[in-house]
């Protein structure tokens, strides 16, 4: 058995008197991966906030989130095992910057190198590594306002692994991309899992479970509805049910799709 990465035990989060996710238990062991799946309101987004404690939950006796068994870890730490990559955060990087600037970002928590800094010979090549990683090594020099949509993405992916951490969070990250820049993002995905990191999918598509990911969890109003096998829970019926609307599922190797019923 592998030792737990984040536990999460009674852990509920209340916004204007109404709690808004209350989970009852959830354990992701280190180098795991796991897919959340559910609809808009579901309360995946507060999820995610507490993995990477930007959100805190009601206090317990008995710790209600846990970071490899530590109930209070630094920030510091938690930010430096976990990389974060999400398509609300892409505004934010469209600067004027050189696309290898933004990836060194990664490494001081920044958009950018902050000025008292400077990106050495061995920070250089941490951000050339993570940028072959992704498949755009050659747009390093590239400013990043002339990217793609795609590419910027790749390029967000890159800066979450520059700093080498244990799991990476990606939160809806194929939203609003063509078929190409998903394509890219996905096999992206596929690389970090390979590696032995844990991906921690949060999605509304089955479409973005990458076959190295066995592991879904279902959320809707707030609470895990089903934590199991994917081949168990990503079924017409189950899925029919989570969005509320007639569906089929269909498997073409190893990719999960589903069809709206019209």
């Amino acid at each position: 058995m592998r030792a737990p990465f984040i536990k999460l035990t009674d852990a509920a989060v209340r916004r204007s008197g109404r709690c808004i996710l209350h989970i009852d238990s959830f354990q992701l062991a280190e180098g795991e991966s796991v897919a959340v799946l559910g609809p808009n309101g579901a309360g995946k987004s507060t999820f995610v906030g507490l993995l990477t404690r930007d959100i805190h939950p009601l206090h317990r006796d008995v710790p209600p989130v846990e970071f490899r068994a530590q109930a209070q870890p630094l920030l510091d730490e938690v930010k430096r095992e976990l990389g974060y990559v999400s398509s609300s955060t892409q505004a934010q990087a469209a600067v004027h910057l050189p696309v290898w600037e933004v990836v060194a970002g990664g490494l001081f928590g920044s958009l950018g190198v902050p000025k008292r800094f400077s990106v050495g010979l061995e920070h250089r090549q941490q951000v050339d590594e993570a940028l072959s990683q992704v498949g755009i090594a050659d747009l390093a020099e590239r400013d990043m306002t002339t990217l793609s949509s795609g590419q910027a993405r790749r390029a967000l992916i890159a800066r979450a692994l520059v700093h080498d951490p244990s799991a990476l969070i990606f939160d809806e990250p194929c939203a609003g991309l063509d078929p190409q820049g998903m394509f890219h993002v996905r096999h992206a995905m596929r690389h970090v899992a390979q590696q032995g990191r844990a991906v921690v999918l949060v999605t509304h598509y089955l479409e973005d479970i990458i076959p190295e990911i066995e592991r879904v969890i279902l959320m809707k109003d707030g609470r895990i509805v089903a934590d199991g096998p994917k081949c168990d829970l990503l079924t017409s019926e189950n899925m029919a049910a989570l969005f509320g609307i007639p569906a089929t599922v269909t498997v073409d190797d190893g990719y999960y799709s589903l069809h709206a019923n019209y």
